[in-house]
Protein backbone atom coordinates (compact mmCIF):
# COMPACT_ATOMS: atom_id res chain seq x y z
CA UNK A 1 0.00 0.00 0.00
CA UNK A 2 1.44 3.37 -1.21
CA UNK A 3 0.36 6.36 1.53
CA UNK A 4 1.30 10.01 1.10
CA UNK A 5 0.92 12.31 4.14
CA UNK A 6 0.53 16.34 3.20
CA UNK A 7 1.26 18.83 6.41
CA UNK A 8 4.15 15.21 7.14
CA UNK A 9 6.47 17.94 9.18
CA UNK A 10 3.73 19.54 11.28
CA UNK A 11 3.03 18.51 14.91
CA UNK A 12 0.65 15.67 13.85
CA UNK A 13 2.54 14.86 10.44
CA UNK A 14 5.84 13.55 12.55
CA UNK A 15 4.41 11.43 14.68
CA UNK A 16 2.07 9.95 11.75
CA UNK A 17 5.47 9.38 9.84
CA UNK A 18 6.79 7.87 12.71
CA UNK A 19 3.07 4.96 13.14
CA UNK A 20 3.42 4.32 9.49
CA UNK A 21 6.95 3.14 9.94
CA UNK A 22 5.67 0.23 11.93
CA UNK A 23 4.31 -1.02 9.31
CA UNK A 24 4.49 -2.59 5.40
CA UNK A 25 3.55 0.60 3.57
CA UNK A 26 5.19 3.29 0.79
CA UNK A 27 5.06 6.82 2.45
CA UNK A 28 5.84 10.29 0.42
CA UNK A 29 5.86 13.10 3.01
CA UNK A 30 4.74 16.28 1.20
CA UNK A 31 5.77 19.29 2.92
CA UNK A 32 6.98 22.92 1.81
CA UNK A 33 10.42 22.25 3.25
CA UNK A 34 12.06 18.99 2.47
CA UNK A 35 15.14 20.19 4.83
CA UNK A 36 12.18 20.12 8.20
CA UNK A 37 12.24 15.77 7.28
CA UNK A 38 15.91 15.64 6.66
CA UNK A 39 15.71 13.36 9.36
CA UNK A 40 12.40 11.32 8.11
CA UNK A 41 14.68 8.11 6.99
CA UNK A 42 15.59 6.70 3.55
CA UNK A 43 12.50 4.33 3.69
CA UNK A 44 10.42 7.40 3.40
CA UNK A 45 10.26 9.96 0.13
CA UNK A 46 10.65 13.69 0.85
CA UNK A 47 8.46 15.31 -1.75
CA UNK A 48 8.55 19.08 -1.52
CA UNK A 49 4.66 21.00 -2.22
CA UNK A 50 2.87 23.81 -1.94
CA UNK A 51 -0.61 23.07 -2.22
CA UNK A 52 -1.69 26.46 -2.27
CA UNK A 53 0.27 26.02 -6.09
CA UNK A 54 -1.80 23.07 -7.24
CA UNK A 55 -0.45 21.51 -10.35
CA UNK A 56 -1.98 19.19 -12.87
CA UNK A 57 0.86 16.62 -12.19
CA UNK A 58 0.34 16.73 -8.34
CA UNK A 59 -0.81 13.46 -8.35
CA UNK A 60 2.15 11.94 -9.56
CA UNK A 61 4.26 13.94 -7.80
CA UNK A 62 2.60 12.24 -4.92
CA UNK A 63 3.81 9.00 -5.78
CA UNK A 64 0.06 8.16 -7.26
CA UNK A 65 -0.93 7.17 -3.24
CA UNK A 66 -4.02 4.55 -2.98
CA UNK A 67 -4.63 6.56 0.56
CA UNK A 68 -3.89 10.19 1.03
CA UNK A 69 -3.64 11.48 4.93
CA UNK A 70 -4.35 14.99 4.69
CA UNK A 71 -2.83 16.71 7.79
CA UNK A 72 -2.03 19.98 5.90
CA UNK A 73 -3.52 23.64 7.61
CA UNK A 74 -2.13 26.99 7.74
CA UNK A 75 -3.01 29.76 10.21
CA UNK A 76 -2.94 27.86 13.26
CA UNK A 77 -3.31 28.48 16.84
CA UNK A 78 -5.67 31.39 15.31
CA UNK A 79 -8.52 29.94 15.15
CA UNK A 80 -10.34 33.30 14.82
CA UNK A 81 -9.00 35.08 11.82
CA UNK A 82 -11.04 34.56 8.39
CA UNK A 83 -7.82 33.77 6.34
CA UNK A 84 -9.09 30.10 6.96
CA UNK A 85 -12.30 30.93 5.84
CA UNK A 86 -11.29 33.10 3.03
CA UNK A 87 -7.99 31.50 2.18
CA UNK A 88 -7.26 28.46 3.50
CA UNK A 89 -10.60 26.46 2.80
CA UNK A 90 -10.35 27.18 -0.26
CA UNK A 91 -6.85 26.72 -1.68
CA UNK A 92 -7.43 23.04 0.38
CA UNK A 93 -10.56 22.11 -1.82
CA UNK A 94 -8.70 22.90 -5.22
CA UNK A 95 -5.75 20.66 -4.27
CA UNK A 96 -8.31 17.65 -2.89
CA UNK A 97 -10.16 18.23 -5.81
CA UNK A 98 -6.99 17.75 -8.61
CA UNK A 99 -5.84 14.94 -6.41
CA UNK A 100 -9.65 13.05 -6.81
CA UNK A 101 -9.96 13.79 -10.46
CA UNK A 102 -6.25 12.47 -11.51
CA UNK A 103 -7.17 9.17 -9.70
CA UNK A 104 -7.15 9.35 -5.93
CA UNK A 105 -9.29 7.03 -4.70
CA UNK A 106 -9.75 7.03 -0.95
CA UNK A 107 -8.87 9.98 1.29
CA UNK A 108 -8.53 10.48 5.57
CA UNK A 109 -8.84 14.35 6.51
CA UNK A 110 -8.24 15.91 10.05
CA UNK A 111 -10.95 18.01 10.86
CA UNK A 112 -12.01 19.74 14.57
CA UNK A 113 -14.43 19.49 17.41
CA UNK A 114 -14.47 23.29 16.66
CA UNK A 115 -16.86 22.11 14.12
CA UNK A 116 -19.30 21.35 16.97
CA UNK A 117 -19.39 24.75 17.94
CA UNK A 118 -20.25 25.56 21.43
CA UNK A 119 -22.44 22.40 22.03
CA UNK A 120 -21.61 21.21 25.66
CA UNK A 121 -22.15 17.71 27.28
CA UNK A 122 -21.32 14.73 25.21
CA UNK A 123 -20.29 15.61 21.31
CA UNK A 124 -22.03 12.76 18.77
CA UNK A 125 -21.09 12.77 14.96
CA UNK A 126 -24.31 12.62 14.49
CA UNK A 127 -25.11 15.92 16.49
CA UNK A 128 -25.14 18.90 13.11
CA UNK A 129 -22.14 20.80 13.40
CA UNK A 130 -22.49 24.55 14.60
CA UNK A 131 -18.90 26.27 14.62
CA UNK A 132 -18.58 29.26 16.39
CA UNK A 133 -14.92 30.36 14.92
CA UNK A 134 -13.46 30.94 11.52
CA UNK A 135 -11.37 27.65 11.72
CA UNK A 136 -14.88 25.70 12.78
CA UNK A 137 -16.86 26.91 9.99
CA UNK A 138 -13.73 26.33 7.47
CA UNK A 139 -13.60 22.92 8.60
CA UNK A 140 -16.86 21.96 8.34
CA UNK A 141 -17.42 23.96 5.12
CA UNK A 142 -13.93 21.50 3.54
CA UNK A 143 -15.72 18.51 4.60
CA UNK A 144 -19.09 19.48 3.08
CA UNK A 145 -17.29 20.14 -0.19
CA UNK A 146 -15.66 16.77 -0.41
CA UNK A 147 -19.12 14.53 0.63
CA UNK A 148 -20.60 16.81 -2.38
CA UNK A 149 -17.31 15.80 -4.67
CA UNK A 150 -18.46 12.38 -3.78
CA UNK A 151 -21.42 12.33 -6.31
CA UNK A 152 -19.20 12.88 -8.99
CA UNK A 153 -16.40 10.81 -8.27
CA UNK A 154 -15.72 7.49 -6.78
CA UNK A 155 -13.52 7.90 -3.70
CA UNK A 156 -13.64 7.00 -0.10
CA UNK A 157 -13.36 9.54 2.68
CA UNK A 158 -12.68 9.48 6.53
CA UNK A 159 -12.97 12.40 8.10
CA UNK A 160 -10.87 12.36 11.34
CA UNK A 161 -12.51 14.86 13.58
CA UNK A 162 -9.76 15.68 16.18
CA UNK A 163 -10.41 16.65 19.88
CA UNK A 164 -7.51 18.27 22.08
CA UNK A 165 -4.15 16.20 22.25
CA UNK A 166 -0.38 16.92 23.31
CA UNK A 167 2.72 16.06 23.15
CA UNK A 168 6.42 16.45 21.86
CA UNK A 169 6.40 18.83 18.80
CA UNK A 170 3.67 20.61 20.17
CA UNK A 171 3.10 24.27 19.02
CA UNK A 172 4.97 26.69 22.02
CA UNK A 173 1.65 28.47 22.69
CA UNK A 174 0.01 24.85 23.44
CA UNK A 175 -0.84 24.39 27.17
CA UNK A 176 1.42 21.44 27.25
CA UNK A 177 4.34 23.13 25.59
CA UNK A 178 3.74 26.21 27.48
CA UNK A 179 4.68 24.50 31.19
CA UNK A 180 7.03 22.02 29.47
CA UNK A 181 8.95 25.12 28.66
CA UNK A 182 8.28 26.81 32.22
CA UNK A 183 9.68 23.84 34.05
CA UNK A 184 12.79 24.12 32.05
CA UNK A 185 13.09 27.36 32.39
CA UNK A 186 13.08 26.42 36.56
CA UNK A 187 10.26 28.47 36.86
CA UNK A 188 8.64 27.52 40.65
CA UNK A 189 4.99 29.20 39.75
CA UNK A 190 2.93 28.56 36.22
CA UNK A 191 -0.34 30.84 35.87
CA UNK A 192 -3.25 29.13 34.32
CA UNK A 193 -7.12 29.60 33.89
CA UNK A 194 -9.46 28.06 36.67
CA UNK A 195 -8.61 24.71 35.26
CA UNK A 196 -12.41 23.52 36.00
CA UNK A 197 -13.32 22.96 32.56
CA UNK A 198 -13.46 19.32 30.68
CA UNK A 199 -12.31 18.21 27.68
CA UNK A 200 -11.24 15.41 25.75
CA UNK A 201 -7.63 14.79 25.64
CA UNK A 202 -5.59 12.24 23.68
CA UNK A 203 -1.56 11.90 23.52
CA UNK A 204 -0.53 12.54 19.89
CA UNK A 205 1.47 9.22 19.40
CA UNK A 206 -2.43 7.82 20.28
CA UNK A 207 -4.00 10.36 17.75
CA UNK A 208 -1.15 9.50 15.22
CA UNK A 209 -2.08 5.62 15.39
CA UNK A 210 -6.02 6.01 15.50
CA UNK A 211 -5.09 7.96 11.89
CA UNK A 212 -2.55 5.64 10.43
CA UNK A 213 -5.43 2.87 11.28
CA UNK A 214 -8.08 4.58 9.84
CA UNK A 215 -6.38 5.40 6.43
CA UNK A 216 -5.10 1.78 6.24
CA UNK A 217 -8.72 0.60 6.16
CA UNK A 218 -9.41 2.30 3.13
CA UNK A 219 -12.79 2.49 3.71
CA UNK A 220 -15.49 5.57 3.62
CA UNK A 221 -15.90 5.96 7.75
CA UNK A 222 -17.43 9.31 7.17
CA UNK A 223 -17.21 11.64 10.29
CA UNK A 224 -15.21 10.28 13.26
CA UNK A 225 -14.45 11.20 16.35
CA UNK A 226 -10.47 10.65 17.09
CA UNK A 227 -11.14 11.48 21.17
CA UNK A 228 -10.54 9.59 24.38
CA UNK A 229 -14.54 9.57 25.30
CA UNK A 230 -13.59 10.66 28.57
CA UNK A 231 -14.15 13.96 29.86
CA UNK A 232 -11.01 15.25 32.40
CA UNK A 233 -10.63 18.60 33.72
CA UNK A 234 -7.63 20.66 32.95
CA UNK A 235 -6.58 21.19 36.61
CA UNK A 236 -6.76 17.46 36.65
CA UNK A 237 -4.89 16.94 33.20
CA UNK A 238 -1.95 19.55 34.07
CA UNK A 239 -1.86 17.67 37.98
CA UNK A 240 -1.04 14.39 35.84
CA UNK A 241 1.78 16.02 33.35
CA UNK A 242 3.25 17.40 36.78
CA UNK A 243 3.55 13.90 38.01
CA UNK A 244 4.08 11.93 35.73
CA UNK A 245 7.32 13.52 34.17
CA UNK A 246 8.28 14.58 37.62
CA UNK A 247 8.37 18.11 37.32
CA UNK A 248 8.86 20.56 40.38
CA UNK A 249 5.97 23.62 39.65
CA UNK A 250 2.91 25.36 41.34
CA UNK A 251 -0.17 25.95 39.81
CA UNK A 252 -1.71 29.47 40.44
CA UNK A 253 -5.19 28.65 39.32
CA UNK A 254 -7.52 31.54 38.06
CA UNK A 255 -5.10 33.86 36.57
CA UNK A 256 -6.38 33.91 33.17
CA UNK A 257 -10.02 34.06 32.17
CA UNK A 258 -11.61 31.20 30.34
CA UNK A 259 -11.69 31.17 26.83
CA UNK A 260 -14.81 32.34 25.24
CA UNK A 261 -15.14 30.64 22.15
CA UNK A 262 -15.07 26.92 23.68
CA UNK A 263 -18.03 25.75 26.16
CA UNK A 264 -16.83 25.18 29.62
CA UNK A 265 -17.81 21.28 29.21
CA UNK A 266 -17.78 18.83 26.48
CA UNK A 267 -15.80 16.11 25.26
CA UNK A 268 -16.69 13.51 22.32
CA UNK A 269 -18.17 10.24 22.05
CA UNK A 270 -15.93 7.91 20.35
CA UNK A 271 -18.39 4.92 20.00
CA UNK A 272 -17.98 5.06 16.19
CA UNK A 273 -14.17 4.86 16.77
CA UNK A 274 -14.44 1.89 19.02
CA UNK A 275 -16.73 -0.12 16.93
CA UNK A 276 -14.26 0.27 13.83
CA UNK A 277 -11.05 -0.34 15.93
CA UNK A 278 -13.00 -3.68 16.87
CA UNK A 279 -13.36 -4.58 13.25
CA UNK A 280 -9.84 -3.67 13.02
CA UNK A 281 -8.22 -6.36 15.58
CA UNK A 282 -10.55 -9.04 13.94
Amino acid sequence: MKISVTGASGFIGRHVLNELARHSVEVTAVTRDAAKLADAGKSVKVVELDIGKPNADDYERLNRPDVLIHLAWDGLPNYKATRHIDVEMPKQKIFLEGLIQSGLSSLVVSGTCFEYGMQSGTLSENLSPKPSTAYGVAKDQLRRDLELLQSNYRFVLTWARLFYMYGEGQHKDSLYSQIREAVLHGDKVFNMSGGEQLRDYLSVTEVAEVIVMLAMRHCNAGIVNVCSGKPISIRALVENWIRENGWRIELNFGYFPYSGYEPMEFWGDNSVLKSIMKRELR
